[in-house]
């Protein structure tokens, strides 16, 4: 193994998606929690603007009209990212230690409001204010127009960073998007919160 790819959401940040449907079901007029999880997934708002189909006024504007949601940008994006959670200091040097021995790199899906948020829990929790001071590049979903668990973000990956597959470990939550990434030959291995993080499967490097 010479590369290691690691996901955002619950392998570097904890995230609960719940805390942000709740969010805007405060925001909004007489849309419950349930039903704005139901359309942000039906009217694919939350994938389109993740596959960069949407800016962040679009999206924001689409938040308005399917929710009933009358608030501000601010009111809006801080709903939106009550999913984000801390990040584990632990976790971020351990990833230093594992940047001296293996190419490392980020696969998000993930969207402009989100990244930018997640960047400053990064800053708060670890001190470090951008991860590409740590990671040799950041795949982002919604830069690249692509998203897991598509076969062809992972050949995009592999392109862009000159990876062999099978020299390469991809870590996510999420099973889906792992069966993408094998298709390719790429190794994987599936991080479970709160069970097994990237702490538990680097021990011997911690």
């Amino acid at each position: 193994m010479k590369n290691i790819i690691f996901d955002l959401g619950n392998v570097i940040i904890d995230i609960d998606f719940e805390r942000t449907f709740k969010a805007f079901t405060e925001i909004s007029e007489n849309v419950n929690w349930r039903e704005s999880e139901r359309i942000l997934k039906e009217k694919q708002i939350w994938s389109r603007y993740e596959k960069g189909q949407l800016t962040d006024a679009e999206f924001r504007a689409e938040i308005r009209e399917e929710l009933k949601i009358s608030a501000s940008d601010e009111q809006i994006d801080t709903a939106f990212c009550g999913l984000l959670m801390d990040i584990d200091p632990a976790r971020i040097e351990l990833i230093k230690k594992l940047a001296t021995k293996y190419k490392i790199y980020i696969l998000s899906n993930t969207s402009h409001i989100h990244f930018l948020e997640v960047e400053r829990i990064l800053e708060r929790c670890a001190g470090v204010k951008h991860f590409s001071e740590i990671f040799d590049y950041v795949f982002l979903s919604y830069e690249m127009g692509k998203l897991k668990p598509e076969v062809d973000i992972y050949e995009e990956v592999l392109k862009q960073a000159n990876l062999v597959a099978s020299e390469t470990l991809f870590l996510d939550d999420l099973l889906a998007n792992l069966e993408g990434a094998a298709t390719l030959g790429i190794q994987t291995k599936q991080i479970v919160p709160q069970e097994f993080t990237i702490l538990d499967l680097f021990s011997n490097e911690v």
